[in-house]
């Protein structure tokens, strides 16, 4: 490997995504949180979340169930002012704020109530 592809590499290597994410159970009692996460090219916003409940913050709420039961639309949240999935959101090695979706009820974090009224536990 040339020198100039060793940088490149060693600079990627040490590129990070911060992630400022909602953090509490009230929209007019919560707070940001910025954490800062290993950023690799095609990760999504998903695995960046992933990483930091296991590496860092396992209190950290957020729904996603793709990956196991392979059920969609339970990761949304608001990235940046917009509303996407989170597992096909790309991640990106700059601050990217992440909020719970605003017209659903907040549960936790990023969770909201993503259940019809007719399908929810009593």
């Amino acid at each position: 490997m040339s020198q100039a592809a060793q940088q490149a590499a060693q600079q990627l290597a040490q590129q990070v995504a911060t992630l400022k994410i909602w953090r509490g159970s009230a929209r007019d009692a919560g707070r940001f949180e910025s954490y800062e996460v290993p950023f690799e090219p095609g990760q999504s916003v998903l695995d960046g979340l992933r990483w930091l409940r296991i590496n860092h913050d396992p209190s950290l709420a957020l729904r996603f169930s793709c990956i196991n039961a392979n059920a969609c639309k339970e990761c949304m949240i608001e990235l940046d002012g917009e509303t996407v999935y989170a597992c096909t959101a790309r991640l990106e090695p700059r601050a990217m704020t992440l909020t719970p979706l605003p017209n659903k009820k907040l549960i936790r974090d990023l969770v909201t109530e993503i259940a019809p009224p007719s399908e929810r536990f009593k």
